[in-house]
């Protein structure tokens, strides 16, 4: 994906210049993204970076008209518009559309300018004045930046994997952070797969000055959020109507093209009925299946219509089977091990998405900041699969999620839910698409700490929000049948139906019980997953990994190689994949953690 690597340190400078060269290339994922590397020599900074062409990001470096600043940045920035024009007329000269104006920020506010971001990113400012550099993030950590340090420098990337490109030691797994990965789906506290290797936690700002030791600090302090005060639900409303209406616009500007990525869901309508898009301007599309048009498809072409708006289906087919060895491979892989293989839905589809526009817009994260649903939760993988050395670190994942489920709900999703267990999808789809959301504004999760209460879990303040914005779409029931003013019997009617094809879909599926799954070996001649599958997933990795995909499961997952992996227990692992296989039970999360820990062995740690 689109990102930075970088060198700090005044030795080796010819070592220093290959290392960038080398780091480089592990980030250049695709043909349409652009690079580039600046050396400033008495500073001891090299530095390298990648783009999507033409993207807001693609103008580096930036530097200020007296050539003794520069700024590389990677991300999107969504300033109110009154920042850029205040710019414009102290007599800054930049391009609107692109990050040129950030490096004039720095100018006029100093180090205060970092508070002033409101977006994903990450980014290098080198200051010749003083002289000094500062290495700095989002205030959610989204913008990865992983970092290694020894008694010679310091060197930091947005992909861990350029790191363990120049550093060999660093090729080996932390073993904690596997359990953790095993068990949570992710690693925890700005710890990564890998020792030696670091997250930079949100909200930095580290300066470095020749010859001294690198200054950590935060330049936001999440308390300042949590402490405000609770609204009343008549206040929050008008509030959240307020923020809503104006910052949504700042998602539609830009010079690139912007497709809205359209779902059944209410977060993609409250976007849509505060567009300030005019008709047919931003192509609306939706992921589909193989089996038929999901909820999502038919819901969103509704929604379409009503907005004005062009929509297609981007949907999976067949090709996908063939090539989900190489997309597995690569969604391991760009992702540093923090995404599964089912990421290869997400390469296939998003692939398709840039072909529409570069930009996706999107509701993501909608339903945990505004209505406190929490996605992420540990789960035990069955199959007594793991060494009794290794066991016990996979338990340590789901007692140290607990402690820190204690946080405040805000909290829980913005600063440990987003940038450690979302990243790793995101990171997948960034590698095709610049990815926006709304739902990330720095003012709209200042506001969802002042929610009342009863606003958990409750769909009625954002149903009203999409009738104030536009009341067409208000009528619209979504995917699981909500609408604003039902009709009481057929709406409860509609809801039931929905939720209980939603469940049994599920129960299909992923969570197909296993006394379930026994049963239905013997109803395979009926096919009976295309009465079940597709009405709401778009994907269906148990039936895959029992049909299409069974042959790469048995190549992976029973080679000598990955049954003799020291955290395994191998045959407990045949046994697992027979099963499953053979339809008597059902191990579809088991065999995607399997094979993510067997690409992220080999590819990321062998390979290398």
């Amino acid at each position: 994906m689109p990102g930075l690597i970088g060198i700090i340190r005044h030795t080796l400078k010819d070592e220093n210049r290959n290392a960038i060269k080398a780091m480089l290339k592990t980030l250049m994922h695709e043909k349409f993204y652009t690079s580039g590397s600046y050396i400033e020599e008495n500073l001891g900074i090299y530095i390298g970076w990648t783009c999507h062409e033409g993207s807001f990001s693609d103008c580096l470096p930036i530097w200020n008209e007296k050539k003794d600043i520069c700024l590389f940045f990677s991300g999107e920035e969504y300033s109110d518009g009154a920042v850029i024009e205040n710019l414009k007329a102290r007599g800054h000269d930049f391009h609107p559309e692109r990050a040129e104006y950030l490096v004039h920020l720095y100018e006029e506010d100093g180090m205060g300018f970092l508070e002033k971001l409101n977006g994903s990113f990450r980014g290098l400012l080198v200051d010749r004045r003083e002289p000094k550099a500062v290495l700095f993030n989002d205030r959610y950590g989204l913008g990865r930046l992983y970092c290694h340090e020894d008694d010679d420098g310091f060197y930091f990337s947005s992909e861990a994997k350029a790191l363990l490109k120049v550093f060999p030691k660093l090729r080996q797994l932390d073993y904690s952070s596997l359990g953790e990965l095993f068990s949570c789906g992710c690693v925890l506290e700005n710890r990564t797969l890998f020792p030696g290797v670091s997250l930079i936690p949100g909200g930095s700002s580290w300066t470095f000055f020749p010859h001294r030791p690198v200054v950590k600090e935060s330049y936001f302090n999440r308390e300042r959020w949590e402490s405000l005060p609770r609204l009343v639900d008549s206040e929050y409303a008008a509030r959240l109507k307020d923020t809503f209406g104006r910052i949504v616009p700042r998602y539609f500007r830009g010079k690139e093209r912007i497709g809205m990525s359209l779902t059944g869901g209410i977060d993609t309508r409250m976007i849509m009925a505060w567009s300030p898009a005019h008709p047919f301007k931003v192509p609306c599309y939706t992921f589909g299946g193989m089996y038929r048009d999901c909820a999502d498809v038919k819901i969103a072409r509704e929604v379409a219509i009503v907005c004005q708006q062009h929509h297609e289906t981007i949907g999976l087919n067949k090709r996908f089977f063939s090539e989900f060895p190489a997309l597995a491979k690569k969604s391991v892989y760009y992702s540093d091990g923090t995404m599964d293989v089912s990421g290869a839905v997400e390469l296939f589809v998003n692939r398709m998405a840039r072909e529409i526009a570069p930009v996706r817009l999107t509701g993501n994260y909608g339903d945990q900041l505004l209505r406190g649903v929490i996605g992420f939760k540990p789960g035990r993988l069955q199959g007594d699969i793991f060494s009794a050395d290794f066991a016990p670190s996979v338990r340590s994942g789901i007692h140290a999620y607990a402690e820190m489920a204690r946080n405040p709900p805000v909290s829980f999703f913005a600063f440990k839910q987003l940038p450690w267990y979302h990243y790793g999808r995101l990171s997948v789809e960034l590698t095709q698409v610049t990815m926006r959301s709304p739902f990330l504004d720095n003012d709209l999760v200042a506001l969802a700490y002042q929610a009342p209460a009863e606003h958990a879990g409750n769909n009625a303040g954002s149903l009203r929000l999409i009738a104030d914005g536009d009341p067409a779409l208000s009528g619209i029931a979504t995917d699981r049948g909500v609408v604003l003013r039902p009709v009481p019997i057929a709406n409860k009617v509609r809801r039931l139906c929905r939720e209980f094809m939603i469940k049994a879909e599920y129960a299909y599926d992923y969570g197909m019980p296993q006394w379930l799954a026994r049963v239905d070996r013997f109803l395979a001649p009926l096919h009976l997953e295309k009465v079940f599958l597709g009405r709401h997933k778009f994907y269906h990795f148990r039936a895959w990994y029992r049909g299409e995909l069974a042959q790469y499961v048995r190549d992976v997952l029973l080679d000598p190689r990955t049954r003799a992996r020291p955290y395994l227990r191998g045959r407990q692992l045949e046994e697992v994949v027979m099963n499953h296989l053979e339809g008597r039970r059902n191990y579809t999360q088991e065999i995607h953690w399997l094979l993510t820990s067997e690409l992220i062995q080999r590819h990321l740690i062998e390979k290398m």
